[in-house]
């Protein structure tokens, strides 16, 4: 039997940061399923394909990575894999709340038979979120130290490249 993780997300877009832990994650178990989570009433920049294909080129590099698009319940998709691990982040002390109650959450809806691991970023990426990146990309800010080549280019598409000449 192999040992089966599912780190959920919205991954809009993903960041070095996501990156991080799924590398992290990837090393603890047989297979990672990345599952981005379809997410519309969050509003997402990227539609769900895209998003499947923004993380699966920035984790190629992992052999054990799978990313798949999920909608519904977590314990579900997880029940539905026979995953009994949940894989999530936990960049600061405002996340541990909210992370916490939908772990024990989870835990009940799949009578017990799901665990959480929380991860925490490197240092480098512990402010990092995808709403700031976003934000940055919105304003032509430079984002290459945030997010992946591929990530970087997707954002430029949507909110076009430069920034506006104010010379006088």
């Amino acid at each position: 039997m192999s040992r089966m993780a599912v780190y959920p997300g919205t991954f809009d877009p993903i960041t070095f940061g996501h990156m991080d832990l799924a590398a992290r994650a990837a090393k603890m178990v047989d297979c990672l399923l990345v599952a981005v989570a379809q997410q519309p009433d969050k509003q997402p920049l990227f539609s769900v394909e895209q998003r499947v294909g923004l993380v699966s080129r920035a984790l190629a590099d992992i052999p054990n990575v799978q990313v798949v698009a999920f909608d519904g319940l977590l314990v579900d998709f997880c029940r539905a894999y026979g995953a009994r691990m949940v894989v999530r982040g936990m960049r600061a002390l405002s996340d541990f709340e909210y992370e916490f109650q939908m772990a024990l959450t989870n835990r009940v809806l799949a009578h017990e038979e799901l665990d959480t691991v929380f991860l925490m970023p490197k240092r480098d990426y512990i402010f990092l979120s995808s709403s700031v990146v976003k934000q940055i990309a919105r304003f032509g800010g430079e984002v290459a130290s945030f997010v992946p080549p591929n990530v970087e280019e997707a954002l430029r598409t949507v909110y076009g490249g430069g920034k506006d000449d104010h010379s006088c």
